[in-house]
């Protein structure tokens, strides 16, 4: 049974739920790229890849963050600072679950089995970025952004634009909600000399800059029918305009001064935009076959 119980913890410290994020946004790939709902097959191995190298990249940066986690009153309370866990056996999961995104890749096709170690470099070079740059909100959305692109790549063995721009929203999507969220961070990065946009920037600036993203974001976003072969109709762009509904209540809740609301712009509004996107999108692809 200890087994199972170190298990259970590490799936609760890595948030395995949160997988929420980026699944739609794989789905969302994998649906542009096969002009509709592909085989079964491809499906599974793409969700194994998806929870594979998620599960990795958290564990790691659990792993690799353990100490930083302790001297953080909001982080302290964490598995592996709270010595629920030891480090070998998140070690352990980490490589198993790296080993389970590579032997997805390979199932899939030899271009993501190729590229499957970038990935797993990517995700885990995210975790020391904060020690050095600011723009280590950057380098979480591009960990990101390998989702739709990946998806894209596991159905159909190539890169075109319309994964890039998919991947480049996803991408400025992330860091502009990471910045939002490294908001309850501000003092004690800068004690501790962390890097981070609201250390560097402050709070108003972190707001300004996490705006700037999700316009960009948008922009993106807008631009995804005009690359699509085919385009893209009205159920993309209510689906879009949901994303603007979603993103501006984010930056809505989350002011100078009051930062109570960060979960709900974080976890529900976040959660919510990729669910609503992708059925958008694939209500429009799939009515249109």
């Amino acid at each position: 049974m200890r087994p199972l119980r170190t298990l259970s913890t590490v799936l609760e410290m890595i948030k395995i739920e949160h997988t929420l994020f980026a699944l739609p946004f794989a789905f969302l790939g994998m649906l542009l790229a096969a002009g509709g709902w592909p085989p079964w097959r491809t499906v599974l191995w793409i969700v194994i890849a998806m929870v594979g190298a998620r599960s990795a990249a958290m564990a790691f940066n659990r792993l690799a963050d353990r100490r930083i986690d302790a001297a953080n009153p909001r982080t302290a309370g964490r598995a592996l600072p709270a010595g629920l866990v030891s480090p070998g056996a998140v070690a352990l999961f980490t490589a198993v679950s790296a080993a389970v995104l590579v032997l997805a890749a390979w199932e899939l096709n030899p271009l993501a089995f190729y590229l499957s170690p970038l990935a797993l470099a990517v995700l885990f070079l995210y975790s020391y970025t904060k020690r050095f740059t600011w723009a280590a909100h950057l380098f979480l959305g591009l960990s990101l952004s390998g989702a739709p692109l990946g998806a894209w790549i596991a159905v159909r063995g190539d890169v075109q634009a319309t994964p890039v721009i998919l991947a480049l929203a996803v991408l400025t999507w992330t860091a502009g909600f990471d910045v939002l969220y490294a908001l309850q961070d501000l003092d004690f990065d800068r004690r501790t000399g962390l890097f981070s946009i609201p250390a560097r920037f402050g709070v108003r600036g972190a707001l300004w800059i996490s705006g700037a993203f999700h316009v960009l974001t948008l922009t993106l976003l807008a631009l995804l029918p005009s690359v699509y072969p085919g385009g893209l109709g009205t159920p993309y762009w209510v689906g879009w305009v949901g994303c603007l509904l979603l993103i501006a209540y984010q930056h809505w809740v989350v002011r100078p001064g009051d930062l109570s609301h960060l979960n709900a712009a974080f976890f529900t509004a976040n959660g919510a935009l990729s669910v609503w996107l992708f059925a958008a999108t694939a209500l429009d692809i799939l009515a249109s076959r």
